[in-house]
């Protein structure tokens, strides 16, 4: 076990810091403490939503700066609430756990950025503001708690659902998205969530979290990632009315295929990064079908 599992986190907060002076945190261990791939990937998925929806360039700078706070504020709370679990596993390569940022930094940080995410969401709408601030509260939720319970996977699967409509309710009449995008993002979360515990599955077992990928073991979760993210692909190629495209057709191929080679490596970052890019290929297909 890593010399690190003695040190108090007390003490690794205020000592391992290189926190500038004034507490001011450095600016690349902040970023890098927000998780800074799935953040950008979520705000250029909601910025693909928003120009296919048809929102003006005003509406849609609120609209992603809205999912952008929301983003930032659950990559911080997520690193803050494990940080006692990373300094018990040795996790050098987390911000906080190896010093580079400071505690109270990213503790503002994060109630910053979900100060900011309120009248953000809000200013599209009552209604579109309502539906994104529960997708932020879900995720925090799962940051905070459920992460350890067999529904780790449901804040994954609302927060993604309610995120089209989120941008659908901000334009005129809201309107609500169509069923099948509804499904598709929700699968694509869930998705998500069991690609994105596999690397870390051992740690979260020693440290006592125990979600649902934990209880069915890294393959059957990987398979399960792999089921969930084609269902979604699957959903977004058949789901609208009207014929299928050949780029429709090739994704769906290709997505099998990508999955399949993943899955053969669970233990690793490959099946994440694979949700990753089938997910970049997904946004090209919904633009197409959503731009008026």
């Amino acid at each position: 076990m890593p010399a690190r599992t003695t040190q108090n986190p007390e003490t690794a907060r205020t000592t391992g810091s290189t926190a500038a002076p004034g507490g001011i945190a450095p600016a690349g261990g902040l970023l890098a403490a927000c998780h800074p791939l799935p953040a950008a990937a979520v705000t250029l998925f909601a910025a693909a939503l928003t120009a296919a929806a048809g929102h003006g360039p005003a509406r849609a700078a609120v609209t992603v700066g809205a999912v952008a706070a929301g983003q930032l504020s659950v990559g911080w709370c997520n690193d803050r609430a494990d940080l006692r679990r990373d300094l018990a596993t040795g996790r050098r390569d987390k911000p906080l756990a190896a010093g580079t940022v400071s505690a109270a930094a990213v503790t503002w940080a994060a109630g910053l950025a979900l100060l900011l995410c309120v009248p953000l969401s809000l200013a599209c709408g009552l209604l579109a503001g309502a539906v994104h601030l529960v997708g932020v509260a879900a995720a925090w939720a799962y940051n905070l708690r459920l992460k350890r319970t067999t529904v780790s996977w449901l804040p994954y699967a609302l927060a993604f659902g309610l995120l089209p409509a989120f941008v659908t309710l901000g334009l005129p009449g809201s309107p609500w998205p169509p069923p099948w995008l509804t499904a598709a993002a929700a699968l694509l979360g869930a998705g998500a969530h069991f690609a994105n515990v596999l690397p870390d599955i051992e740690d979260d077992l020693a440290t006592g979290v125990v979600g649902l990928p934990h209880r069915l073991g890294a393959r059957a979760s990987a398979a399960l990632a792999g089921l969930l993210v084609l269902g979604s692909t699957a959903t977004l190629v058949v789901g609208p009315p009207g014929r299928v495209t050949a780029y429709g057709w090739m994704l769906l191929a290709g997505t099998a295929a990508g999955l399949v080679l993943a899955a053969r490596r669970p233990a690793g970052k490959l099946p994440f990064l694979t949700t990753m890019a089938v997910a970049g290929a997904d946004v090209i297909l919904l633009v197409a079908e959503l731009r008026p």
